[in-house]
């Protein structure tokens, strides 16, 4: 009996030592979920907008940044064309709207969100960012039905030189 009792006393001990292990084992799960959400939400890349009030397709082109993980905000300058000059945009190269990353690349136009991504993740040596000159139906916020209008997104470098980043439609 003194030796069934001296077994029983050392399962419990076992069980309550592996129910402890278990409950610290989830504690550190939840907290490297915890990390790993944190992580995630401050990889989130904030871009300021730069456009026309008035201008609907900029706010579509918004909304297809911020559901493909950027954070957008709207801004209004009083004279858009001089704000695009100063940032090294030149005419040929204008669109209706510039996104300023933080890091300080210009996204001029409707560029679609994984491009810009992808730039950010490996931006070319001296790149000022990307451009997307006019406004090409169906790129990003200039849907029209199914329609889709070849063009190319150009990677804009300081000296004001450009160079094909990637070719949009069947033109390639």
């Amino acid at each position: 009996m003194k030796h069934l009792r001296k077994c029983v006393l050392q399962l419990s001990a076992i069980s309550a030592l592996l129910l402890s292990l278990a409950a610290c084992s989830e504690q550190l799960d939840s907290a490297a979920a915890s990390t790993e959400k944190a992580q995630a939400n401050s990889a989130v890349v904030s871009l300021d907008v730069y456009k026309s009030p008035t201008c609907g397709c900029c706010g579509k082109w918004m909304e297809h940044a911020d559901a493909s993980g950027f954070e957008t905000l709207g801004h209004h300058p009083v004279d858009l064309n001089q704000f695009k000059i100063d940032k090294g945009i030149t005419a040929p190269y204008q669109s209706c709207h510039t996104a300023v990353s933080q890091e300080g690349y210009v996204f001029e136009g409707h560029i679609p969100a994984d491009i810009i991504h992808r730039f950010l993740a490996n931006p070319p040596a001296n790149a000022l960012g990307l451009v997307v000159p006019g406004m090409p139906v169906g790129s990003p916020g200039m849907e029209v039905g199914s329609r889709q209008d070849e063009y190319a997104v150009l990677v804009l470098y300081k000296d004001g030189s450009d160079d094909i980043y990637e070719h949009i439609g069947s033109a390639q």
